[in-house]
């Protein structure tokens, strides 16, 4: 196991979003690595693919603040929106279902491709895979590049539960780490449960967090 603690933990809550606060490990580096070569893409669709708490949106904000851009939640988008689109290069569509209003996406799809601006948009599953009524949405759901943030490895595990309790001000002894490790599943979603509940347990109890609460916090 790497030693992340240097790297990790001098980062404060803050600073969630900077480019080196990022841990980039084997999960996400071809999402990373993607980002960064803009705008040397071959196409101007990116579909960014990853469950929640993957990273998503922190890759975004690191992409928003070297090449600069908008980004909005897929569940806000107006009419409003797409007509002030020409003043953006970059356009980031957050967190993308099929609850999507299909004109507006559409609309916004082919204002982008006229102008040949670039659009990323995030999500939990492909979008390709989506149901779409509109037979020439699912046509141009095909045309987006897709990076997909695959389920975290060892040292991305780490360097996560190291980071999420840092930015609480808590720390615990490595051991610790590597135990939970070795007993949580491979998810996002896993970690930042854990973290919560440790979190809590720890405060009703007012005690540093040890052995017992996290194994109570893990559910054995």
């Amino acid at each position: 196991m790497r030693d992340l603690n240097q790297q990790i933990i001098k980062f404060d809550f803050e600073q969630n979003f900077k480019d080196q606060d990022f841990y980039v490990s084997n999960s996400n580096e071809h999402a990373f690595t993607l980002l960064n070569t803009w705008p040397k893409w071959e196409k101007n669709f990116i579909n960014l693919i990853g469950e929640k708490f993957s990273g998503k949106t922190h890759l975004i904000n690191i992409f928003l603040e070297k090449f600069k851009g908008i980004k909005i939640d897929a569940e806000n988008i107006t009419n409003g929106f797409v007509k002030n689109l020409k003043i953006y290069q970059n356009i980031v569509i957050e967190n993308l279902d099929e609850k999507i209003d299909e004109n507006l996406l559409f609309t916004i799809i082919n204002t982008i491709d006229q102008d040949n601006k670039y659009l990323i948009v995030t999500s939990v599953t492909p979008i390709v895979n989506y149901n779409f009524e509109l037979n020439d949405l699912r046509s141009r759901s095909k045309n987006f590049i897709l990076s997909h943030i695959e389920n975290p490895n060892d040292d991305l595990m780490y360097a996560l539960i190291l980071k999420n309790l840092s930015d609480r001000q808590i720390f615990i002894n490595k051991k610790l780490i590597d135990f939970v490790i070795n007993r949580i599943d491979r998810s996002y979603g896993k970690i930042s449960d854990f973290i919560y509940k440790i979190d809590e347990i720890s405060l009703k109890r007012k005690k540093p967090i040890d052995f017992k609460i996290i194994k109570e916090a893990l559910g054995d």
